[in-house]
Parts: structure tokens; sequence; C-alpha cells
């Protein structure tokens, strides 16, 4: 008896999801929406829709209508800017589970920032009329949302704060130390970090070169901070990153 119940058990595990289940299972992990009911859920499922998005393309761009609110599901997400020299600046890399697009659709302005696909992604569109009906019908989501707000202010203050108080490598150590708390394993040793920027992306992120990013990593592996191995990183030593990071003094003569 008890073999045919596992053989049951084996039998209903490998019973494939529908689309339905599937679209359930991903809105119950998007942060907003995580432990709503299926009821509520399955309202939110009927009003999104599917969508995939190549790697490099662009999601929306500044001056775009602010018509619909992003759900990423699968792959990770720029939001980036450009400063008054035509730079690009990155703010956030946004990861499964993110909401985004959300701020200039409630306020109904064009897009300020620039959403672009670092992989193939996978998000839910949500039109703007829609997302406001349901934080009307869930007020608890409102107040979800002016937290997760409020959150994306203190990390955008933060990064003011990085450009224009801390020096590159101390920028460079705080940009892995936060890559550590949002997309890093333990491991022995050290940290390793799930997100795989380039060098490119590390300098938009942090307001510096390319080649500036790779001769401070080069610094940071010598002195036993970091592990490298082509674009994956391990962080060794966290405490040591985090007194760089909290120096605000320009202790290397480097081009930015």
């Amino acid at each position: 008896m008890a073999e045919a119940v596992m053989s049951l058990n084996r039998e209903e595990r490998r019973i494939p999801m529908t689309p339905w289940q599937k679209k359930l299972r991903y809105l119950n992990n998007i942060n907003l929406f995580s432990g709503l009911s299926q009821t509520e859920l399955g309202e939110i499922a009927r009003i999104t829709k599917i969508q995939e998005i190549k790697k490099r393309q662009p999601i929306y761009l500044p001056g775009d209508p602010s018509n619909s609110v992003f759900l990423l599901k699968k792959g990770r997400v720029k939001i980036s800017s450009s400063s008054v020299t035509g730079k690009a600046v990155t703010f956030e890399i946004l990861e499964p589970g993110d909401i985004f697009g959300e701020l200039d659709a409630l306020e109904g302005s064009p897009r300020e920032m620039a959403a672009e696909a670092l992989d193939d992604v996978v998000i839910c569109a949500l039109s703007r009329q829609d997302f406001e009906r349901c934080l009307q019908r869930h007020p608890d989501l409102t107040l979800r949302l002016n937290k997760l707000i409020g959150f994306k202010f203190r990390r955008l203050e933060s990064r003011i704060e990085d450009l224009v108080c801390r020096d590159v490598p101390a920028r460079l150590a705080h940009l892995l130390l936060d890559l550590a708390k949002t997309a890093g394993s333990a491991q022995d040793p050290g940290i390793r970090l799930r997100s795989k920027l380039t060098h490119h992306e590390m300098g938009n992120f942090i307001g510096c070169a390319r080649e500036t990013v790779t001769t401070i990593l080069g610094q940071f592996r010598d002195d036993s901070l970091i592990k490298m191995d082509g674009r994956s990183i391990t962080i060794l030593n966290p405490s040591a990153l985090q007194a760089l990071s909290s120096q605000h003094r320009t202790v290397l003569s480097l081009p930015t």
C-alpha cells in the first residue's frame, strides 16, 4: 500500500502545471503580491499579459508614455538614464520578482528613465488603469506599494551619495556589497555573486570608465578581497570591503 501511495505521489509530481497555474505561481513570487489569496491572484492574472523581450532590447525609453506597469518574471532589467554630458548612468539592476515602471504610470507622466533587458526576459504587463483599479480594490497593496517606493527612493539617495561623496574604489566596494545582499549566495569561502555584470555595466553603475573598474577589481583581487573567475566574482573579505566603502577620500588616482 505504501509503495502504491509513493508511486501515486511521484506521478502527481510529474503532472505538468497548466499555463494558468504557472502564472499564479509567478505572481505569488512578485514581492508586491506575495501573500495574496489564490482568488486575488486570479483577479490580477486575468488582467496581465505575458511579454518576452530579447537581450539588449529596450522595454521603454525616456519620453515614452507611461501606459503600463511591469512585473519581472525571468532575467534581469537595467534601469538607467543619461547624464548632462550624455553618459549612461545605471540606477538599478532588477531581478525576478521586482516591479518597475509603477511611479511614472501612477503619475501619468512620460518615462524619465530607460528600462533595458540585460538578458532574454519575461515580463507581465499591467495597464495603468487596471493597476489603479487593483490598488483601489486592495488597499493593503497600496500600503505595500508605498513602502516599496520609499525603499526605491532610499536606494536612489544612496546611489547619489555614492557618486557625490565616495571615491571610485569606495563606490565599487559598495556596489559589490549591494550585489552580495540582493544577488549573492554563501559558499566556502566567501559570497558568490549571481549577478554577472560586465565591467562596462559596473562602470555605468558607479560613474566611471570600464578600464577603471578592471584596474580596481584587479587590485581587490591582489589584496585577497575578491576572487574572479571570468565574469564571476566571489567576495572573500566583506569586512574589508565594508571598511573601504565607508571611505570618502580619494586614495587612488585613476581616470574616471
